[in-house]
């Protein structure tokens, strides 16, 4: 790594995205709405601002190989996968709201719950699912059907059931065996994964129990629950499927497939729908993430393209000097790979590419790989569940027909993670981790 030249990169490479994020803002606060100024519309908008824009350190190219860059990072690995779980989770909506499956798991929990335990519950059934799925997408996918009937039926808003979910979902993202951050981070940093956790889950099990804490005393109004309705076991079968797949450690394609065709023969079993019917309601459900797939596709090109006007490295560059002391040192780590993220929307490859220099980093001063892993996957995790174009609030908001930016103030999980990290950093808190010389 010391012998690697260090590129300083551009903050030319950054304008496309303060662009679109500073219209966005200004659009959504002087409308009254940021339903007003579509993603899309600004992502398209940020896209063609960086297809002109000229950088001092980035190689010339004609704009048709620009282009040829930007679908390159459009048609990423990840990307392809994450509009696939879109199509699926749209599929799934449509087809376990058809066969009342959403329906069942909502009666279920408001006939057996107190209206103080219904919001906690849905956090925990959210923590539990993302931890055994190792990915907040299948989480967010499976569980905001229930997270809007239960905004029906006791009058809680959407915003913060879905912020509920999405934070729950970030919860397995940071903390799974399985998950991909983790895979990241302990690689990057050269560990176990059991260290990696045991340090992580000290980090922020504070907050795990304050957000439980704060949804068991919001007020529910009791008078506004609607009674339970018919309950139907048989139609818990595609969750099940899920949660049971998940377990096992099927990829999230087949759990979720294998979940939607049960949903569609329950569904045509019971008559909710006849077999050609059924697949007007997958094709329904599809169309609902549309928007959601291209806006992916656009932030993947972005981002490719921003990397190649050096403004990721630029961000790399900016952060990595002047650390004079420990807690330094974890701060611009952890503001390091929150600003990556938060520019690619992508927590994982925001590790990848912060891991390198994060271990050079802690090899300086003397901080644990099992510390440096966990501030890693916590503050990446964190602002990806923050961040209004990334797949969590995209995906949540397109299912509940709420602009993304609605949901950030609810995603409490999140936002106490940001405050659990910080602290145990500024005032030197130990994780339980052991000191551990770094290869």
């Amino acid at each position: 790594m010391k012998n690697e030249p260090k590129k300083n990169g551009s903050f030319w490479g950054l304008v496309p995205l303060v662009v679109f994020l500073v219209v966005y803002f200004i659009m959504g606060i002087g409308t009254g709405g940021f339903d007003n100024f579509p993603l899309l519309i600004g992502m398209f908008l940020a896209s063609a601002i960086a297809l002109f824009v000229k950088s001092p350190v980035a190689e010339k190219k004609t704009f048709a190989q620009k282009v040829e860059m930007f679908c390159r990072g459009g048609g990423e690995q990840t990307l392809i996968l994450m509009v696939i779980i879109y199509m699926l989770a749209g599929a799934f909506y449509g087809v376990a709201g058809e066969m009342h499956a959403t329906d069942t798991v909502t009666n279920i929990g408001i006939s057996i719950l107190p209206a103080n335990m219904i919001l906690p519950g849905l956090f925990v059934i959210a923590c539990i699912l993302s931890f055994s799925m190792g990915t907040s997408m299948g989480t967010v996918s499976a569980l905001m059907p229930i997270a809007i009937n239960i905004s029906t039926k006791t009058g809680v808003s959407i915003a913060l059931l879905a912020g509920i979910v999405v934070g729950g979902a970030m919860f397995g993202d940071n903390l799974s065996f399985i998950s991909d951050t983790t895979i990241a981070a302990t690689t990057t940093q050269g560990i176990g994964m059991k260290e990696k956790f045991k340090a992580n889950i000290i980090m922020v099990l504070p907050a795990f129990l304050i957000t439980i804490a704060l949804l068991l005393f919001y007020p529910i109004d009791a008078t506004k629950v609607v009674s339970s309705g018919p309950i139907n076991i048989i139609n818990l079968l595609p969750y099940i499927l899920i949660i049971a797949l998940s377990l096992a450690g099927l990829h999230v394609i087949p759990a979720m497939t294998i979940s939607v065709l049960s949903g569609m023969a329950i569904g045509i079993m019971h008559g909710d729908f006849t077999f050609i019917q059924s697949f007007g309601i997958v094709h329904k459900g599809m169309t609902w993430m549309q928007d959601m797939a291209i806006i992916a596709i656009f932030v993947g090109g972005l981002v490719e393209l921003m990397k190649y006007l050096g403004g990721i490295d630029w961000l790399l560059s900016k952060l990595s000097n002047g650390m004079k002391t420990r807690k330094g040192a974890e701060l611009s780590i952890a503001a390091l790979v929150s600003l990556v993220d938060i520019a690619t929307t992508n927590n994982t490859i925001s590790i990848i590419a912060v891991g390198p220099i994060a271990k050079d980093i802690s090899k300086e001063h003397g901080i644990s790989p099992q510390r440096t892993a966990s501030i890693l996957d916590t503050f990446s995790s964190a602002f990806n569940g923050l961040t209004p174009y990334a797949g969590q609030l995209l995906t949540a908001g397109a299912l509940a027909g709420i602009s993304p930016v609605t949901i950030m103030p609810y995603v409490w999980y999140s936002i106490l993670m940001i405050v659990s990290g910080v602290i145990y950093i500024v005032f030197g808190f130990s994780t339980g981790e052991k000191k551990k010389k770094q290869a």
